[in-house]
């Protein structure tokens, strides 16, 4: 970048709000000093802290060293973290533990493929589980002698036009299951 005044490079950059616009100077050292800002000299980093620095960034990389890696195609879980793509479909079973959270994360919770239902079979759909929810709770309220609960679900069934014979069956079926 050059300069706001001359053809020099910039090197000092300024920024600054002023009656809320921001303005940006792009100034040569040379003309930084002649409009009076301050140029703070780079200073040397303390080779102590220099040597903890390069200490810490060693260990870093025996722990990265120490992932798991997939046993079919040897993709490591830091390698799937810098490109955002599994190697293989082992690769799901060995990061299992690492990919619940971002899956969670990107599916609000669920971990479990549901799937799409058409759209023209979604009312029967609906109904279906509608159905058969009702029918366990027949289930359930028969097997806990519940029978005045058990007398208003057969009722509901009986209404949604369900063969009561067979709604009765299927549900002693679903509560064996």
């Amino acid at each position: 970048m050059k300069c706001d005044r001359c053809d020099n490079e910039a090197t000092v950059h300024e920024v600054t709000i002023h009656k809320g616009q921001k303005v940006e100077k792009h100034l040569c050292e040379q003309c930084a000093q002649e409009d009076g800002i301050a140029i703070q000299s780079a200073q040397s980093i303390p080779p102590s802290l220099m040597q903890q620095f390069t200490v810490g960034i060693g260990q870093q990389a025996q722990k990265a060293n120490r992932s798991p890696s997939c046993t079919n195609c040897g993709m490591s879980y830091t390698e799937f973290r810098q490109h955002g793509l599994l190697g293989c479909p082992d690769c799901y079973h060995t990061f299992e533990k690492q990919l619940l959270p971002l899956l969670e994360r990107a599916q609000e919770g669920g971990t479990d493929h549901i799937g799409k239902t058409p759209n023209r079979s979604v009312g029967a759909l609906k109904r279906q589980r509608q159905l058969t929810v009702l029918r366990k709770q027949l289930a359930d309220a028969l097997a806990s002698e519940h029978y005045e609960r058990a007398a208003e679900l057969r009722d509901e069934l009986r209404d949604a036009g369900v063969d009561l014979s067979s709604a009765t069956a299927d549900a002693d079926e679903d509560a064996a299951t």
